[in-house]
């Protein structure tokens, strides 16, 4: 397996996986989506909530604010030994008490951000200060606490730490000079613009962002472009809403990889073993 990074910045990476199959690219993809644990949001104590939002509403928007998240210093509420009590190794707790007294706005109303939480860790924060929550009018005051703990995106979308992952097949696109008319059909037709003509030659640019559609091939009469792809080489995109690095989300999904392997692995012999030992004689 040959990984070939093609961009990084701490919320997205693009890379090139070589040398597996689609089961392998699609667990990965998976694990990132529904198993790499992050912080949200889960209880909310409403202690004062005048505003023109349900409590249930405001709650929800409240999970949903992507958390910083530190890996190495929580645990899963149900590995840890506090019982539910919500200690610090697995739970952090967030603050809000906003106001409306002093009106510095035309429409007479505050807007209450995510910036406006307090949380207990320093670490523990929301990744964008300005996500709106709710809207209060003169007079009115929001006062509530927030419980935050690790889950994982398979229990809830809250706790998905990627916006977005997929993977593609990568392209090959064939042209066939001999047959070539350079009509530019095939051109007008791409909807990624990724052909070109260029000193009466059909030319290929930035082929990854080819996404196989075929348009291509289909416009020309003549066979000159032929589009297929590789099953053993996959391009992936990944972004992420904040709450980890993009370099922690694939390091850890490969961990979990790897323990679930591990698992199926010690679990398949231990079926061999039981079926030795009652004499199982296989066909």
């Amino acid at each position: 397996m040959n990984v070939q990074i093609l961009e990084q910045t701490p919320d997205m990476l693009r890379f090139i996986l070589e040398d597996v199959d689609a089961s392998f690219a699609n667990a990965l993809r998976r694990i990132m989506i529904a198993e790499v644990p992050t912080l949200a949001i889960e209880d909310v104590i409403i202690i004062e909530n005048t505003s023109a939002l349900y409590d249930e509403i405001l709650a929800h928007r409240l999970g949903l604010i992507p958390l910083k998240t530190d890996l190495e210093s929580f645990v899963l509420p149900q590995d840890c030994g506090c019982g539910g009590t919500n200690c610090p190794r697995c739970s952090v707790t967030l603050t809000l008490v906003k106001e409306a007294k002093e009106i510095d706005t035309q429409d007479d109303s505050v807007i209450v951000y995510s910036g406006d939480l307090i949380s207990q860790d320093p670490e523990v924060v929301p990744v964008n200060d300005l996500i709106p929550l709710v809207k209060l009018d003169k007079g009115h005051r929001t006062e509530l606490e927030a419980i935050a703990q690790l889950g994982k995106g398979k229990t809830h979308a809250k706790w998905q730490p990627v916006a977005t992952c997929s993977y593609k097949y990568i392209p090959i696109i064939d042209l066939n000079t001999q047959e070539c008319t350079v009509c530019g059909d095939c051109v007008e037709s791409c909807p990624q613009n990724i052909l070109k003509i260029e000193e009466n030659r059909l030319t290929i640019q930035n082929m990854l962002d080819c996404i196989l559609c075929k348009l291509c091939e289909d416009t020309c009469d003549f066979n000159a472009i032929k589009v297929r792809w590789d099953n053993r080489i996959f391009a992936f995109v990944l972004e992420s809403t904040g709450a980890l690095p993009t370099e922690k989300i694939i390091k850890k999904a490969i961990e979990i990889l790897q323990e679930k392997a591990a698992t199926f692995k010690a679990e398949i012999e231990l079926i061999q073993e039981g079926e030795k030992s009652e004499g199982y004689r296989p066909n």
